[in-house]
């Protein structure tokens, strides 16, 4: 038997004023190098500062991220054949001329079940699986790719805490 794991995050490439969207996992087949060059290609910088109404600035959007099905051998960061598959895209579309001066968050996430111990360091090792996995593989500067494991403290689904998006791997864009 297989576990899921996803990499998932809100593609934040809308404007701040626009209404926050609900996450979007990419299932494996579908997973294409130009959808993912665009979701994680941050928007232009401009000078401007945006204050609320009660005169504070207004927080910046969160990085761009992008949401893939990528799958594990049970208790285990051992990349199943689909996930290595989805990850070479992955790693064709960090390539892209728009992608590569910057660096990458790869965070592992777990669902609360079992011990949280466990799962955090599960979570860590699927991170570094998936790092290790496109720097050796895919060429990718490991200098670029900081795996961090958060274990189950940002479930994506509150509702069905046993459900796949909450075992994931995000991958998100850092500007700073």
């Amino acid at each position: 038997m297989r576990k899921a794991l996803v990499i998932a995050a809100i593609c934040a490439l809308a404007p701040a004023a626009a209404v926050a969207q609900s996450p979007k996992v990419i299932n494996e087949k579908d997973v294409n190098e130009s959808a993912l060059v665009n979701m994680l290609t941050p928007p232009p910088v401009t000078r401007s500062i945006k204050v609320t109404r009660d005169g504070k600035p207004e927080a910046p959007p969160p990085p761009p991220s992008a949401s893939l099905l990528i799958t594990f051998e049970t208790n285990s960061s051992q990349l199943t054949p689909q996930a290595k598959q989805s990850l070479e895209v992955v790693g064709r579309a960090l390539k892209n001329e728009k992608l590569n001066e910057f660096k990458f968050a790869i965070e592992g996430h777990a669902d609360p079940r079992g011990n949280a111990t466990s799962n955090q360091k599960l979570s860590q090792s699927r991170a570094e699986s998936v790092a290790a996995f496109l720097a050796e593989q895919q060429k990718i500067d490991k200098a670029r790719l900081q795996p961090v494991g958060k274990g189950s403290a940002e479930l994506m689904n509150t509702s069905n805490v046993a459900a796949p998006e909450n075992r994931r791997v995000t991958i998100k864009t850092l500007t700073n």
